[in-house]
């Protein structure tokens, strides 16, 4: 991951964990380059990442400061490149809880076999989980995992954190992502667990992700309410 990816995504969090006041200025370029022993230039890269996502802004004559509304921004997107669970999102700030809809084990079809890199005699967990934050439906997960590549899943895990689970207790790194996002209208389990009206449009991400080893370890599809979820996306220019 580029230099300036890496700082802009510490930077998001720390903002928000608060670890910077509405009130005070954002550290300038140059304390930040030496916070991070890197180049201005890297940072006003990282900056303009901040600013496109509407976290920050510039008064003139002032400085850069974080905006008023950073804590909804932080809790309600996420960013194409991003690879963390619900958990890791939003736990620190809300409530989260998971409701087990459907969990069992059995052999992948093709589209599953293809995308986790499997044969037909080589097993998956099909799970459907229904996350809730602070009492609300927020998401529901569709998800399949090879069970040789992320061993031990149950009950337990599957109410807690799947993601904190990997890298956690079986030591696994997280690498990248293939995702696809899309536009859909609520099917009956929207209208169910995420309380949509049946034309009510929903927000389906779509993704294989793998271990830093390029091994796949998900294949799923992961459905949110039209005002419960959006996606930041930061497009560097190509005249840099």
């Amino acid at each position: 991951m580029a230099k300036y990816i890496e700082i802009a995504n510490q930077l998001r969090s720390d903002i928000s964990q608060h670890k910077f006041s509405q009130d005070q200025p954002f550290p300038d370029q140059l304390d930040l380059a030496n916070r991070f022993s890197t180049s201005r230039m890297t940072v006003q890269k990282s900056l303009n990442i901040l600013r496109a996502e509407g976290l920050i802004y510039s008064r003139q004559g002032s400085g850069t400061f974080i905006s008023k509304n950073a804590d909804l921004i932080v809790q309600s997107d996420f960013g194409v490149d991003q690879y963390v669970g619900t958990s890791t999102l939003l736990g620190d700030r809300h409530q989260i809880e998971s409701q087990v809809i459907k969990f069992e084990i059995r052999y992948p079809n093709d589209s599953e076999q293809i995308a986790l890199r499997l044969n037909d005699k080589e097993l998956i967990y099909d799970i459907i989980r229904q996350r809730v934050v602070d009492k609300e439906p927020y998401a529901l997960e569709y998800s399949k995992m090879p069970v040789k590549v992320i061993p031990g899943l149950d009950d337990k895990v599957l109410h807690a954190s799947i993601y904190g689970y990997i890298q956690n207790d079986l030591k696994l790194k997280i690498g990248s992502a293939f995702r696809k996002i899309s536009a859909d209208k609520a099917n009956s389990n929207d209208e169910k667990y995420l309380k949509c009206g049946p034309m009510d449009p929903v927000l389906e991400v779509t993704q294989t992700v793998f271990l830093n080893t390029g091994i796949p370890f998900e294949f799923s599809s992961t459905r949110h309410r039209y005002d419960q979820g959006s996606v930041t996306v930061f497009v560097k220019s190509k005249l840099e």
